[in-house]
């Protein structure tokens, strides 16, 4: 079916739109999806072109409350299994896909659409048709990325070699990491990045930064949500590229900004910052930023850093963006042994004083005070006088082992 090119205008009548089936909601679209997510509000329906849509995205827009996710392209490609439409699924928001890009050239953004069951209307007017992603469209999509990883993991080799190429100097010699006021130096670190269970994670790690006084790094808007959960970035990582900046407040308070640029950019790439009355640190690398933090606090000579709404696990490594896949490998092979997972340290550390601790405490404030008076010639009396009374007690003790031993 061909639908007419021009731009349909939202239907007047309210009431008979409330009462035709499907999910109403205010249309909310943009062919680049971190320009549309911070224009999206409750109830919206987020309409993108985001082929094989990752995680982070997919949280992104549940966070959003939107009512409905419709995308220009297929959620899954098949290229490789991205975690995102299930991300939207179990969080209960609808899922639709291949619309195709005319879709953005029949809505205007601001009208008030209507989907059902795959198909998008204005009033009574169809003007899209797209796919129901449902949870067996998921699983069955899914297996099959799964079973075509052999080539993209072929060519996740190749690029892998191409990016230490040309960052071996800084993977493998530290050369061109900022040198920070933050003294880092055997210091705990916690890296932040807004991804998958942040709250959560940060939340579980609470008693660590409370008793340990680690340094905070928030990268992009990590630092934002380091804020939000009532704590101070030591140091901000952010990307000149990206169209959101943290907050003017968490980049003034922070002791270092460290601004990521690319290789060769201009001084003028950073004047953002700066009219902002913030003074950044260049850093010139092609990694991502997660990545370039986490480069920070290991040339920085951190003793442990932890990981905050990172990827852990195999599908969430290959669910990031194509072009940041060899960043996060090597980095995470140069910083391997000093990373730990947000998500392990509550099952390590804890900070409760448990009951043995207590009672070792007190057995050995005990042992101190019996020494202090045993020096005394009051406690040298009563140890002569306690000294057969414990002598036939051990004996007694000794008798009664030994019984028990006797067949």
């Amino acid at each position: 079916m061909k639908f007419s090119p021009q731009r349909l205008s939202p239907p007047r009548s309210r009431q008979r739109r409330s009462a035709l089936p499907g999910i109403h909601g205010v249309a909310r679209l943009d062919r680049h999806t971190s320009h549309l997510i911070p224009r999206l509000r409750s109830g919206d329906i987020a309409i993108l072109d985001h082929l094989d849509l990752d995680r982070s995205t997919a949280q992104a827009l549940v966070d959003a409350d939107v009512a409905a996710v419709l995308n220009a392209a297929p959620m899954i490609s098949g290229r490789y299994p991205n975690l995102g439409p299930d991300v939207l699924l179990q969080a209960g928001v609808p899922v639709f896909d291949t619309f195709g890009g005319g879709i953005f050239s029949r809505v205007c953004d601001g009208a008030q659409v209507r989907v059902d069951d795959g198909e998008l209307f204005l009033g009574d007017d169809r003007v899209a048709m797209g796919r129901l992603v449902d949870a067996e469209v998921v699983r069955t999509e899914m297996e099959s990325a799964r079973s075509g990883l052999r080539a993209q993991l072929e060519s996740f080799t190749h690029n892998s070699t191409e990016f230490l190429r040309r960052e071996q100097d800084l993977l493998l010699h530290g050369r061109g990491v900022p040198r920070t006021v933050t003294d880092l130096t055997d210091r705990p670190v916690v890296v932040v990045v807004r991804g998958h269970e942040w709250e959560s994670e940060l939340a579980g790690i609470k008693a660590f930064i409370r008793e340990q006084d680690p340094v905070l790094i928030g990268v992009d808007d990590g630092a934002d949500a380091l804020r939000a959960a009532g704590h101070t970035p030591d140091i901000v990582v952010a990307h000149v590229a990206d169209e959101e900046l943290p907050s003017l407040e968490v980049l003034t308070r922070a002791r270092d900004v460290v601004a990521l640029v690319e290789r060769g950019a201009a001084h003028s790439v950073i004047e953002r910052f700066e009219r902002s009355g913030v003074k950044p640190l260049r850093f010139e690398t092609g990694a991502t930023t997660e990545d370039a933090a986490l480069i920070l606090a290991d040339a920085g000579g951190a003793s442990l850093i932890v990981g905050v709404g990172m990827h852990a696990t195999l599908d969430e490594f290959l669910d990031r963006s194509r072009s940041g896949l060899p960043s996060t490998y090597l980095t995470r092979l140069k910083v391997g042994p000093r990373l730990v997972d947000a998500a392990a340290v509550p099952r390590l550390y804890d900070g409760q004083v448990r009951p043995r601790h207590l009672l070792a405490v007190t057995l050995a404030g005990l042992v101190a005070l019996a020494a202090a008076i045993g020096v005394t010639p009051v406690g040298q009396e009563w140890a002569g006088a306690a000294t057969p009374v414990v002598a036939d007690a051990i004996d007694r003790l000794i008798e009664l082992v030994q019984g028990l031993k006797r067949p």
